[in-house]
């Protein structure tokens, strides 16, 4: 056997392995939201009763309809005042740029546990009382770097002097905005809308210090039942997730292809 047969099948086997680590365990879950029995270690037989009783649970849908609402409105925000920052940031010096994405990238490497606490106590400080409105702001704030890291490569891209070119051709700066800066960095907005969307519905630990009493998002439903022993309609709860997921990534990987083909 030559040297780089043999180095392709490790890669291959390297590969494989990564994957049944990584796709095992959602496997088994998917599997045993199947199952007609409530243990995870005995099969009695295959059932969708589950995935009936999760519809039927308000206690879940409450949990989803919190964790997607979340997400996508702060997600939103997120982005809107991302994309403002980097706008404001493009304009600046260069040492104050850098100022200030240092406080930026602080967020980012700060432990969630500290975060968490930060905001509860901030809330608390100024009076506010914890529910889905300081969730929704909290998620506001982690997902605002996020943001500026998607957009602010694109802003660097962008032609020089192309947006002053165009209000010297007596464009408005909303219209020159958006005919001549938008369509350069919309990718860099859509990637940052959609990591943003994706920490918060990820998000366990800010969430759980700044909800109040009564709001559950997801992440937090399933740790309660933790210690009671999780139930089988979470197993489907967490497969419909992975499907959909699953479903939004495959269709965003045909529209970024396509639009990318289109462009060549």
């Amino acid at each position: 056997m030559t040297e780089s047969r043999f180095s392709s099948i490790l890669k291959k086997v390297y590969l494989i392995f990564i994957l049944i680590f990584l796709y095992l365990p959602i496997g088994t879950l998917i599997v045993l939201s199947f199952n007609k029995s409530k243990s995870m270690s005995v099969w009695t037989g295959f059932t969708t009763s589950w995935y009936s009783d999760m519809f039927r649970n308000s206690q879940i849908m409450e949990a989803i309809w919190n964790t997607f609402s979340i997400a996508i409105v702060s997600a939103t925000i997120a982005t809107i005042v991302g994309t403002l920052a980097c706008a404001g940031l493009m304009a600046m010096s260069k040492r104050s740029k850098n100022v200030l994405m240092g406080l930026n990238n602080i967020p980012l490497l700060n432990a969630d546990i500290v975060i968490g606490i930060s905001l509860m106590m901030t809330f608390l400080v100024f009076g506010i009382s914890l529910s889905w409105g300081t969730v929704l702001l909290s998620h506001v704030t982690f997902g605002i770097p996020y943001v500026i890291l998607s957009v602010l490569p694109k802003f660097k891209q962008l032609t020089p002097n192309a947006y002053e070119a165009a209000l010297d051709l007596g464009a408005t700066p909303a219209y020159a905005f958006r005919k001549v800066v938008l369509p350069d960095i919309r990718p860099g907005i859509v990637s940052g809308f959609l990591l943003a969307f994706t920490m918060s519905v990820d998000d366990f630990v800010i969430t759980h210090f700044t909800r109040g009493a009564g709001i559950n998002t997801i992440s937090t439903l399933i740790y309660s039942q933790v210690k009671v022993g999780i139930r089988p309609t979470l197993f489907a709860l967490s497969t419909i997730i992975f499907v959909v997921v699953l479903i939004i990534l495959v269709a965003a990987n045909f529209i970024s292809n396509k639009n990318g083909n289109e462009a060549n």
